[in-house]
């Protein structure tokens, strides 16, 4: 990019200061959400193996979630204070709140699961923990959007699809390795469309960023990127094709399919580090909207009237 595009070709922003912690965060977080959906959902449909496990599941990764990301705030108090008061316009407030009483409901639900306890708090926590899956599994792709990287902000309306989309295949993959093969019926639908709704919003998300969609295609996060593809496409033909009757193919496709999850949270953000650094990324979006009459500094385009065109 043309180094004239700012104050002596430096960054205009700076990059972001999250740890490494942080993409696991994305990925534990949308694995403990969805989980916690299909738990409640199998139950109801009478699939109570595969709801027991998906429970498991939804508590290891909702308990490792406030671990990663303490690690990275680097005091436990920092995360003690984002609940000291809820602000429904903060995506962090709103995720702090959202992951403390997923992690509560969760807690209850497994334990009523694995050994029959609490069976009216469990009654109450199952429906409440499903209920929070939805959020716990995209507010954190609201969260980055908010922020001024690029390639986040721009595609606001992507990102909480994206990172729904693979919170689905992350839970279905891990009820396919988990439960047999004659129980992981609804946990493979749930990893195929999940798969395929990715697969497409990623092609979405970058066909919407034009050229902003450059790190996608270069260094780490290009490379964190084809890895994802990858993973997904074969692991969702291997567990479409023999997964519903061989449990070697179901746990090779679904742990496949569960490692592209993964390396698309990564590629997200490694994606935004790149993008900070370019100055042309943050500067040619606002130029733009200033051009087209939308956002601040258009009224240098207005009439000599005043009135804007």
């Amino acid at each position: 990019m043309s180094t004239s595009t700012s104050y002596y070709g430096q960054p205009v922003i700076k990059e972001p200061v999250w740890t490494p912690e942080i993409p696991w965060y994305l990925f534990v977080g949308g694995l403990s959400g969805a989980s916690a959906t299909l738990a409640y959902l199998s139950e109801l449909r009478g699939a109570h193996g595969l709801g027991r496990r998906a429970w498991i599941t939804s508590l290891a990764a909702v308990t490792v979630s406030p671990a990663l990301l303490i690690s990275d705030l680097g005091r436990p108090a920092r995360f003690l204070n984002m609940l000291r008061m809820f602000k429904v316009t903060s995506p962090m407030s709103v995720g702090s709140w959202v992951l403390a009483g997923s992690g509560a409901s969760t807690g209850i639900a497994a334990a009523h699961a694995v050994t029959g306890r609490f069976p009216r708090l469990a009654k109450i926590a199952r429906p409440v923990a499903a209920a929070l899956g939805l959020p716990l599994s995209t507010y954190t792709g609201a969260l980055l959007a908010q922020t001024a990287v690029p390639v986040w902000h721009e595609a606001r309306r992507e990102l909480p699809a994206l990172f729904a989309a693979g919170a689905a295949v992350s839970a279905g993959a891990a009820g396919v390795i988990l439960a047999p093969v004659q129980e992981g019926a609804p946990a493979r639908r749930l990893a195929l469309v999940g798969a395929a709704a990715e697969l497409g919003l990623v092609v979405l998300m970058e066909q919407h960023l034009d050229e902003l969609a450059a790190p996608y295609h270069d260094g780490a996060s290009g490379s964190y990127s084809q890895l994802a593809r990858g993973l997904t496409s074969i692991g969702g033909i291997v567990l479409a094709g023999l997964g519903s009757r061989r449990r070697s193919a179901a746990v090779l496709g679904g742990a496949m399919l569960l490692a592209g999850a993964a390396a698309e949270r990564f590629s997200v953000f490694k994606a935004g580090f790149q993008s900070a650094s370019d100055a042309h990324a943050t500067i040619e979006p606002q130029r733009r909207r200033v051009a087209e009459g939308d956002g601040h500094g258009a009224s240098r385009h207005a009439s000599p009237s005043g009135i804007g065109r």
